[in-house]
């Protein structure tokens, strides 16, 4: 058996129990199903989640550790070239985002959110950027729903996307496994198209960039656990540079208006898209590795700005699920050590943030603090590796105890 095959096994087994582990989030007030087996195995995993949060938080820590060392393990395989076909890491890449489609939105309650704000549209024929949740007093949904105060905070291309999946509303369980559908198929639409830009700006680097992105926990996490929409707005953004690369300037344009119009934060692409339709149309040769750098540095500006946005007296509110806007151009600039190294650190960083609320059951008062803390730790251990592994600085070194 190969290496990649082997640690794959191995690696299955940890998804499995990252979907295993996610229903010890079901919420209280929750039953995912009548079925009597089922409401047992539910009370079982919820005891574990909310009557033994010490286990819980050990098992998380183990699950996020594991999945890191498999994740670092399968780098190193794509970086010395030991991971022969494609076909290989796209097998574990579905097999894995089957098994999370089927799990619990463990992280997050704005799955939920996504269901109502379509549901107030296709069930009481409201317009959910007027009316919010808490307008509907006598629905089952609000009593394990939160931000039930809120209007409809995005853009109307998310709605129309949701509308048809909520048809099903008062079938809850079909609806909510078609809302995650959604999420996965975005997150395999990625992977793909990063390999697709990857194979044509920078073929030697498809593999890692694949994998980068593909197995990063928080990724994993934030788009098939949690079934952010933040992977589907960078779903259409990426189809859109595709389509970009390739002077299919209707199509390019029409997927990135989808894009900004599911969560806005896109918007700050149109001026890259701009210069390079311009440099096409004049037939001048486009240094995409530069492009995609200046891309990754505006979607950064994107998550510092959305933090901000979504922030409680003008102090930013960082969620892990923002660097979904961030993470696949860091796969696309992923020859960049700093940039790997600063990605993977924020990510450990991020999911780190979890730990807080798993063991105590609710947010601490200085989460916010705590998160900025995490995140400045996470970018300062990035750089010191960074600075550590540089080859001027390790020749330093050798010289200096050569010299001796």
């Amino acid at each position: 058996m190969s290496n990649v095959k082997l640690l794959g096994s191995g690696y299955l087994i940890l998804v499995i129990g990252l979907f295993l582990y996610s229903f010890t989030q079901v919420d209280l007030s929750l039953t995912l199903s009548q079925w009597s087996v089922w409401q047992i195995i539910q009370k079982f995993f919820q005891h574990i989640g909310y009557f033994q949060r010490p286990l819980s938080t050990v098992l998380y820590i183990i699950l996020i550790f594991l999945l890191y060392l498999f994740y670092f393990a399968f780098l190193y395989l794509a970086k010395v070239g030991k991971i022969r076909g494609i076909r290989e890491i796209w097998t574990l890449i579905i097999v894995t985002t089957i098994i999370l489609t089927f799990s619990y939105n463990a992280f997050s309650y704005d799955l939920f959110n996504y269901i109502f704000d379509a549901k107030i549209v296709t069930y009481y024929h409201q317009n959910p950027y007027v009316h919010k949740a808490l307008d509907f007093p006598n629905d089952p949904m609000l009593s394990f729903m939160h931000w039930t105060h809120r209007t409809y905070p995005y853009g109307p291309v998310w709605l129309l996307l949701t509308m048809p999946l909520s048809l099903g509303i008062n079938f809850f369980l079909p609806t909510f496994f078609l809302f995650k559908f959604l999420a996965s198929v975005s997150f395999l639409g990625t992977v793909f198209l990063i390999g697709k830009i990857l194979r044509k700006i920078n073929p030697k680097d498809e593999m890692f960039g694949i994998v980068f992105f593909a197995l990063n926990p928080l990724v994993l996490i934030e788009s098939l656990v949690s079934a952010h929409n933040d992977i589907t707005m960078i779903f259409f953004a990426l189809w859109a540079i595709y389509l970009l690369l390739n002077k299919k300037y209707t199509r390019s344009l029409i997927l990135l208006g989808l894009s900004i119009g599911i969560k806005f934060a896109t918007v700050l692409l149109v001026p890259v898209f701009l210069y390079i339709a311009i440099k096409q149309f004049r037939n001048e040769s486009v240094d995409f590795k530069r492009v995609f750098e200046i891309i990754f540095i505006l979607m950064t500006i994107a998550v510092v700005a959305t933090s901000f946005a979504s922030g409680i007296n003008k102090n930013p509110e960082i969620q892990p699920w923002y660097f979904l806007m961030l993470f696949p151009f860091a796969a696309l600039v992923a020859q960049k050590r700093i940039v790997v190294l600063l990605t993977i650190c924020v990510s450990i960083g991020m999911l780190v943030s979890y730990i807080p609320f798993l063991l105590a059951g609710e947010w601490p008062k200085d989460i916010v603090e705590l998160k900025v803390k995490l995140l400045t730790l996470s970018i300062t251990v990035g750089i010191f590796l960074y600075i550590l592994s540089s080859k001027r600085l390790l020749s330093t070194i050798k010289r200096l105890f050569s010299s001796t």
